[in-house]
Order: structure tokens, then sequence, then C-alpha cells
């Protein structure tokens, strides 16, 4: 379901980058806009939205650990610290 989510934003995306396309060549016909002007616009946007897109997976990642928690499973790093912990209690008895 998540893979669908993300591929459902990448398309989007994608036809979203299409349209604006069109339309930056629109306004520069219509309304006088240079392309480097449309270009350094579009580029701000792009990073803007590459920012957007990092908050946005942090988020997902906060709520993926919360629901963890909540379901009490065990995360990788809970396996290596228990690993860790049986290791130690095996030296020890050896001694």
């Amino acid at each position: 379901m998540l893979k669908n989510m993300i591929y459902a934003g990448f398309g989007a995306a994608s036809m979203m980058k299409e349209s604006m396309e069109k339309e930056m060549k629109n306004m520069d016909c219509k309304h006088g806009i240079s392309k480097d002007d449309m270009k350094d616009f579009f580029s701000k946007l792009e990073e803007r939205g590459k920012h957007e897109d990092e908050k946005a997976k942090e988020k997902m990642k906060d709520h993926l650990k919360e629901i963890i928690d909540e379901l009490g499973l065990v995360t990788k790093d809970d396996m290596e610290n228990i690993k860790k912990e049986i290791l130690k209690e095996l030296k020890r008895d050896k001694k």
C-alpha cells in the first residue's frame, strides 16, 4: 500500500512537471517572462519541494516508530542490544 502511494506521488509529480513546463512556455510567449527567470523560479520551487519531501519522510519515520512502539515490536537495534547482553552474560559465565 505504501509503495502504491509513493508511485502515485511520483506519477502526480511527473504530470505536474509536464503541466508546468507547458505553462512556462505560455508565460514566456504571453507575458514576456524570460526563460532564465522561469528556470530560477522552478529551481527554487524544486528545492523547496525536496525540503518538504524530507520533512514528510521524517514525520513518516516518527509515526512508524510510534506504531512499532505501540505494537511492542522488536526493532533491529533492540535485537543488537539483546545480542550484546547475551554475549556479555556468556563471557561472564565462562570466567
